[in-house]
Order: structure tokens, then C-alpha cells, then sequence
């Protein structure tokens, strides 16, 4: 059976600005949100970091190297005793922080192998 399909209603070229207030509206939210979804990033502000917690700029390669090498044996030492408290997955979460803890202590250990004094 063939159905008759009729056209679409006629519509008016209206402007979704009824109204001058309407168009000032939509121009407020289009700068709020250009203002919160597009910040504007100064690039000709060098940045500055933060100086709370800094490493001395005389600080030689070996010294900074040794504190890495017993900040990682320390953190390393403290999640296997926090692994022996906890059980299940959560336990093996530990266990593989640990583990990426102990290797980063590893890398850097052979770094202290191979560094030569100047």
C-alpha cells in the first residue's frame, strides 16, 4: 500500500535572537563559557616554581643520587612492612608499588656503579 506523505510544514526565517536582550544573553553565556572551558594561558609570563621544597643549586650529582638511592630504599622498606598488614588485592597493589619502588632503587644504585668523579 503506497502512503500519501505530506511536506513539511513551512517555517519562518526567524532569528533565534528575538529580542536584543536575547542576543546579549547568548553572548554572556558564550564568554562564561569560553571564560571556564578555554582559559587563556599567558606565554609571556615566564614561569615561576615553587621554591616550599628545593634542592640546594650547589648540590653535586653524587650526593643527590645517594639521597635518591636511600629515599627509594626507605619508601621501598615502608611498603613491604605496609603489605605484611594488609590482605587480598589490596595487598598485592602494596607489592607492586613496591616492586616499581625497588627497581627505580636498582636503576639508580647502578647510576652510583658507574658515576665517576670529576
Amino acid at each position: 500500500m503506497f502512503k500519501i506523505t505530506p511536506n513539511p510544514p513551512e517555517t519562518d526565517d526567524v532569528s533565534p535572537y528575538e529580542t536584543p536582550g536575547s542576543k546579549k544573553l547568548n553572548e554572556a553565556a558564550d564568554r562564561a563559557l569560553d571564560y571556564y572551558l578555554k582559559p587563556v594561558i599567558p606565554k609571556d609570563i615566564p614561569r615561576k616554581p615553587s621554591t616550599l621544597y628545593s634542592v640546594a643549586p650547589g648540590a653535586d650529582n653524587e650526593s643527590l643520587l645517594v639521597n635518591a638511592c636511600e629515599s627509594l630504599a626507605a619508601a621501598s622498606v615502608m611498603l613491604s612492612d605496609f603489605a605484611g598488614l594488609v590482605d587480598g588485592p589490596q595487598r598485592n597493589t602494596v607489592l607492586g608499588i613496591q616492586n616499581s619502588v625497588m627497581l627505580g632503587e636498582l636503576a639508580v644504585n647502578r647510576v652510583l656503579d658507574n658515576f665517576v668523579p670529576t
